[in-house]
């Protein structure tokens, strides 16, 4: 997991426990990358089954 994806999945994590999912604009403002670059982190971080989607409940899964 490079540093930016250990970043990202740390503000999700700690955002989701509050039952509040960061917008883009949350995850730019505290990362200070462009939306490309953490879309490619997030999607990575999926891929390698780190986090999930849950599309029913509208929230983050955690490995």
């Amino acid at each position: 997991m490079t540093d930016l994806e250990r970043k990202l999945y740390r503000i999700i994590y700690n955002m989701s426990r509050f039952r509040k999912n960061p917008t883009m604009e949350d995850l730019k403002r505290k990362t200070g990358k462009n939306e490309e670059t953490i879309r490619k982190a997030v999607k990575n971080l999926v891929s390698h089954k780190e986090l999930t989607w849950d599309k029913d409940k509208k929230e983050w899964s955690f490995k």
